[in-house]
């Protein structure tokens, strides 16, 4: 899931105003690549059924997905700015709509990991290009901030509406729907975006960072690899020990790569000098690490566990996710008061402790229900008063000119972090007995490292946004 963040370049001036129409467009296909972030979590056990696979398979599914979104955002960003961010969104529909339709006939387990990884790479493609139509199309500052605002308001209706739309489609039609939404919303979204966005400037940018994108994904997907393989392979087995190795070659390879990239390198590593910066990257990947995690592993216990139909399931998340859809608002002129350290550090502490109030109630008494109707209410007010700080606060850590790498560098952590939660939780879910156990554990492992980032912002973030 990504954030307002991103809407820092300041483009040409155009004459007229765009059409509110246009803005619909964009904010569609963005809507669509953030709504197959969280859609596929009710879902699950209906593929596992389906296809016959286990938990390290169901990890892979909601991986596939975020290993290459999150890989891939930096290139994606220079590729709109090299070719137009116009033609790379057009682009990014194109195969964003056709793989969502291939992937609603896959038949194998294999075959629907292929073609998420391949979604999450149209996904990177279409974020920063939509973002750079629109700063492009709006001329007047206020007008743009405006647009912006409504553009970025779609993170938090996609969070709402993924689990809800996913259970929906799953009871009544089957696992395959959630894929095949996609496809009408990409088709709209297209013929919008051709017919009234204006084409975008072409930027003179540094040659690709071609060493420093592959070791990102290497490091990436080998870290995946290890973590989730572990608890079936052997944690000792060749191909897990493999892996590790692997993932911190690749890691060592990128530092190296950006540190001689200079002025070409997808992320340089001057910007970690600001405290600022490498706080809202640290955190946003614990924020995300929290929160994909917890969505994946109550999918999994509310329908194994409590026996929920997906509708009940999506139905069960709405205390999570309605407040995503509204508090930001409040949150972003919050935090233009007292600036993002505050906001931030208490939106850890309300994730931290929903997540661990719920751990001691796995059954399915009255108790048990009404306590994790309030976690989910107490984590869901956190997710909106944490991310939009943490956007506030990387915003504030930059120059100007870096902006919007920093924009995309934060998005890509928090992508990281979702694939991470997912991964470490499914092993703690994997060392244990019963579905029960295994999400107790799981609550506390999440909540615990919420806890942790609170400290982190804390200590980190700026007490108030630079003026």
């Amino acid at each position: 899931m990504s954030t307002q963040a991103e809407a820092v370049s300041v483009a040409p001036a155009r004459i007229e105003k765009p059409s509110a129409t246009l803005l619909i467009g964009l904010s569609l296909g963005y809507f669509m690549v953030l709504l197959d972030t969280t859609i596929v979590a009710v879902a699950l056990p209906a593929i596992s059924g389906s296809l016959h696979v286990g938990l390290s398979g169901l990890q892979w599914v909601t991986n596939g997905y975020t290993i290459t979104f999150a890989a891939l955002l930096l290139t994606a960003g220079w590729l709109s700015d090299r070719l137009g961010g116009r033609r790379v969104f057009l682009y990014g529909l194109v195969a964003f709509g056709v793989l969502s339709g291939i992937s609603a006939a896959a038949d194998s387990l294999g075959a629907l990991v292929a073609l998420r990884l391949a979604l999450g790479a149209a996904g990177a493609l279409m974020l920063p290009a939509s973002l750079a139509v629109i700063t492009n199309a709006y001329s007047d500052p206020a007008d743009r901030a405006r647009a912006v605002g409504n553009w970025a308001a779609i993170t938090g209706v996609a969070l709402a509406a993924g689990p809800l739309v996913g259970g929906a489609l799953t009871d009544s039609v089957g696992w395959r729907a959630i894929f095949l939404i996609n496809v009408p919303l990409a088709l709209i979204s297209f013929v919008i975006t051709l017919r009234l966005a204006p084409e975008t400037p072409r930027k003179q940018r540094s040659g690709l960072d071609i060493t420093g994108q592959l070791s990102a994904v290497v490091t990436l997907g080998a870290l995946s690899y290890a973590l989730i393989e572990g608890p079936d392979k052997g944690w000792g087995g060749g191909p897990v020990v493999g892996a590790f190795v692997l993932a911190a070659l690749a890691a060592a390879v990128f530092v190296a790569a950006e540190s001689r990239a200079k002025d070409a390198a997808m992320l340089p590593l001057r910007m970690f000098r600001s405290r600022g910066f490498s706080t809202a990257l640290g955190v946003g990947l614990i924020a995300n690490f929290g929160l994909s995690g917890l969505l994946f592993v109550l999918s999994l216990f509310f329908q194994e566990g409590r026996h929920y139909s997906s509708l009940s399931a999506g139905l069960a998340f709405l205390p999570l996710t309605l407040p995503t859809a509204f508090n930001p608002i409040y949150t972003g002129r919050l935090v233009g008061r007292i600036g993002p350290r505050r906001p931030a550090a208490f939106g850890f502490v309300l994730m931290g402790v929903g997540a661990l109030l719920q751990a001691p109630f796995t059954g399915d008494s009255g108790l048990d229900l009404g306590i994790t109707v309030v976690g989910l209410l107490a984590f869901g007010f956190g997710v909106s008063f944490a991310l939009p700080a943490l956007v506030a606060g990387m915003a504030s850590s930059v120059p100007a000119d870096l902006a919007g790498i920093g924009a995309g560098a934060l998005n890509s952590a928090r992508q990281v972090g979702a694939s991470l939660g997912v991964a470490v939780l499914g092993v703690v879910l994997n060392l244990s007995s019963t579905s029960a156990d295994g999400t107790r554990w799981a609550l506390v492992v999440g909540g615990l490292s919420l806890l942790f980032g609170s400290v982190v912002a804390w200590t980190g973030l700026k007490g108030r946004t630079a003026s």
